[in-house]
C-alpha cells in the first residue's frame, strides 16, 4: 500500500518512482478520492454528451438550417423587389415575409417534421395551424419587446437605448424561435395517426 510519486531529474535519466508508505486509513482516503474524481468527471462528460445528443438531433439541426435559409429568403426577396423592381419598402418587406413564411411551411413540412397530410382538407388544416402558430408567436414577440422596452426597462441604463433595444429584440427572437419549433412539432404538424395507434 502507499502512494507512488514520479520524481523527475534534470539529467536525461528516466524519472524515479518513489513509494511513500502511509497508514492504511490515509491510503484508503487518497485512493477513494482519486476514484471519486475520475468517476465524477466521467459521469459529467457522459451526461453532457447525452444532453447534446438529445438536444442537437437531426430534427433540431434541420430546423436551424432551414430557419437560417428562411431569413435569407426574406431578406433577399425584400431587397430584390425594392432594388430591382422599385417596389415600395413596406410593401417589399410584407411580400418578403409572406414568401419566407410559405418557404418555412413547405420546408418544415417536407424535411424537418415530415408530416404526411394527403387530402386537400388535411393540407389546408395543417397550413392553417402553421399560420395560426406564426401569428401567435408574432403577437408574443410584439408584446414581449413592448414589455422589455417600456415596462421592465431591461438593460436600459446599462447600455445605450439602441443597444438595449437590440438586446431585448434578440431575447424575444430566441424565445420566438423556440416557441415556433414546439408549436410546429406538437400543433401545426402533429400527426393525427398517432392517436389511432394508441
Amino acid at each position: 500500500r502507499g502512494i507512488v510519486l514520479m520524481v523527475a531529474h534534470r539529467s536525461p535519466k528516466p524519472p524515479v518512482r518513489v513509494r511513500i508508505l502511509l497508514p492504511l486509513p490515509l491510503t484508503l482516503v487518497f485512493t477513494y478520492q482519486s476514484f471519486l474524481i475520475k468517476y465524477i468527471r466521467g459521469y459529467k462528460m457522459e451526461k453532457l454528451n447525452g444532453i447534446i445528443k438529445k438536444v442537437l438531433n437531426k430534427e433540431v439541426i434541420l430546423y436551424i438550417v432551414f430557419g437560417i435559409l428562411t431569413t435569407v429568403v426574406n431578406i433577399v426577396t425584400s431587397y430584390v423587389l425594392k432594388a430591382f423592381f422599385n417596389v415600395e419598402g413596406n410593401i417589399a418587406s410584407t411580400i418578403g415575409i409572406i414568401v419566407c413564411v410559405l418557404f418555412a411551411y413547405f420546408t418544415n413540412r417536407k424535411w424537418v417534421f415530415q408530416t404526411y397530410a394527403t387530402t386537400i382538407k388535411e393540407k389546408w388544416v395543417e397550413f392553417g395551424r402553421f399560420i395560426l402558430g406564426r401569428a401567435f408567436t408574432m403577437v408574443v414577440e410584439i408584446v414581449g419587446v413592448f414589455l422589455l422596452n417600456d415596462i421592465i426597462h431591461a438593460f436600459y441604463g446599462i447600455f445605450t437605448d439602441n443597444t438595449a433595444y437590440l438586446i431585448n429584440k434578440l431575447i424575444m427572437t430566441v424565445i420566438v424561435i423556440i416557441l415556433n419549433f414546439f408549436i410546429s412539432k406538437f400543433f401545426a404538424f402533429k400527426d393525427p395517426n398517432k392517436k389511432e395507434e394508441k
